[in-house]
């Protein structure tokens, strides 16, 4: 499934970790993430999902929604330290429309998926009540930072980025948003 793949490589492969994390005996890591993705009633689900293809191919994949109250101190405290500087993040940001996932395949970036999947999530968020975008970033993705401040998203706060066991990236995560379009 394609939109396995987006979510994995947005993820920086923190998808497959977590994933192989609750996967039964026996079962794979891409199983589990292909049945996370196929349910009908979560907010990370293939309902919120977007592919973009181009001749017929996969290219890009968005996952967005609209984002509730977003998790509550006590909640964030429960969390496993690497996801606790996200979650403080995506607190700061109620009621918006969250990317939380766009991904390119390697072989079609800079032909312009990344940005009509953006236009896309515009769209979408227009039809709903969302005080504005929001989108979580490593800062040491530079590609991606040019490419959400070249559509209007600027950097409303940071956090140190902590990694789970087996990630190296270092630096922060950033918190983009802009206005509702």
């Amino acid at each position: 499934m394609d939109l396995v793949a987006f979510i994995d490589m947005a993820s920086e492969g923190f998808a497959s970790w977590f994933w192989s994390t609750i996967a039964a005996p026996g079962q794979s890591r891409i199983e589990i993430g292909r049945s996370r993705a196929l349910r009908d009633e979560a907010t990370f689900s293939w309902r919120n999902a977007r592919i973009a293809e181009i001749d017929g191919t996969p290219a890009g994949g968005l996952v967005g929604y609209p984002f509730g109250e977003g998790p509550t101190a006590d909640e964030i405290a429960a969390m496993p330290p690497f996801l606790k500087q996200i979650a403080a993040l995506e607190a700061l940001v109620p009621h918006h429309w969250y990317v939380n996932v766009l991904a390119v395949h390697p072989e079609f970036r800079g032909q312009g998926v990344g940005r009509a999947l953006l236009r896309d999530a515009d769209r979408l968020a227009a039809a709903t009540p969302t005080r504005g975008m929001a989108i979580i970033v490593a800062d040491e993705n530079v590609p991606a930072l040019r490419l959400y401040e070249a559509v209007g998203y600027r950097i409303l706060d940071r956090r140190t980025l902590v990694p789970y066991p087996g990630y190296e990236r270092t630096g922060d995560w950033m918190l983009l948003t802009k206005p509702r379009g």
